[in-house]
């Protein structure tokens, strides 16, 4: 007789749509630069049941935003899952566990968990940085709170937390051989999804995904790839010059420069759309992640071009789950 415990059912919506086989489809919350939950609240309505879940930033590019609890409540309120971040950079381990505790308890039944850029990047760059942990520490941190029940001291809690962890990687920043192992090293931490670096060169990323399927780590996590939806010259070479580790294939550039200037919009989309075609056909993608700065149109108009409507309803798979479509 087999006395093992049997595995849990997924946590949140995300994990359901993953473990059933589905292409999931997540999507990032545009930031807000206010206190009026409205402004929350009417993002996370026009997602509604178009994406599987929205993630809510953490003081992105070391400039302060809204709190990603905050947002990530409301987002949840709204009928949307929330994906709630939290850095590294601004926290130590005791502000790390709290928030930890108070998403879970807010409503976030996914959290993503990352070192976080450092505050020379942003507005504030005499700020004081702590990273008291890296995401490696933190990752291993929400799994010691979640599956084990206690403080990282080693203090019980009085109720565990639930929710499914997410990491983040980049196949293309250099060293590249480096990254799969990178990516074993969270996953063996804790991770349990991975979403990825903004995607413009796919040959780079199928090469990236190819070993990441040799070395077996599939059978431990699902990888997210994230697609962006460009709007102008001008936000690609942004990208390019101005944020680390983000790889512009001079080809992508050239196409977006010959479009005619009130063309480039719409030739930013049919890129995305053709990218999120590929990764579809790509051997272990289990998704994507979709961005466009201040452009939620766009994002909501790429899932429907996409082909990727209605979204599965896994409601009844996840205990205390509503149907978001």
């Amino acid at each position: 007789m087999n006395d093992a415990p049997a595995a849990p059912g997924p946590r949140s919506r995300l994990e359901a749509v993953l473990r059933a086989g589905h292409f999931a489809v997540t999507a990032e919350m545009q930031p807000s630069n206010g206190a009026d939950p409205d402004d929350v609240r009417r993002l996370a309505s026009e997602l509604k049941g178009r994406v599987d879940a929205a993630n809510c930033t953490d003081n992105p590019a070391a400039r302060p935003h809204l709190s990603s609890l905050a947002a990530g409540h409301l987002v949840a309120l709204s009928g949307v899952e929330p994906v709630v971040q939290l850095t590294c950079r601004d926290r130590n381990r005791l502000a790390l566990q709290a928030d930890l505790l108070g998403a879970a308890c807010l409503g976030a039944s996914n959290v993503l968990l990352l070192t976080g850029d450092d505050v020379s990047a942003g507005d504030h760059p005499e700020a004081k940085p702590l990273f008291d942990l890296d995401s490696i520490h933190l990752l291993r941190m929400a799994r010691i709170l979640r599956d084990r029940g206690t403080y990282l001291s080693g203090r019980p809690l009085s109720s565990s937390p639930s929710y499914f962890i997410g990491a983040v990687e980049n196949p293309f920043a250099p060293p590249h051989d480096f990254r799969p192992a990178r990516l074993a090293k969270k996953i063996e931490a804790g991770a349990e999804f991975v979403q990825t670096q903004l995607c413009f060169n796919l040959p780079r990323l199928r090469e990236f995904m190819s070993r990441v399927v040799d070395m077996g780590l599939l059978e431990r996590v699902f990888v997210l790839v994230s697609v962006y939806v460009a709007r102008s010259t001008r936000a690609l070479r942004y990208l390019r010059d101005v944020v680390p580790g983000i790889d512009v294939p001079d080809a992508v550039m050239a196409r977006l420069e010959r479009a005619p200037e009130p063309h480039r919009a719409e030739e930013g989309f049919a890129l995305a759309l053709e990218t999120v075609a590929a990764l579809r056909e790509t051997p272990g993608v289990s998704g994507i992640h979709l961005i466009s700065i201040k452009g939620q149109e766009a994002i909501l108009r790429l899932v429907e071009a996409a082909g990727l409507l209605p979204r599965p309803d896994v409601g009844s798979q996840v205990p205390g789950l509503r149907s978001q479509v």
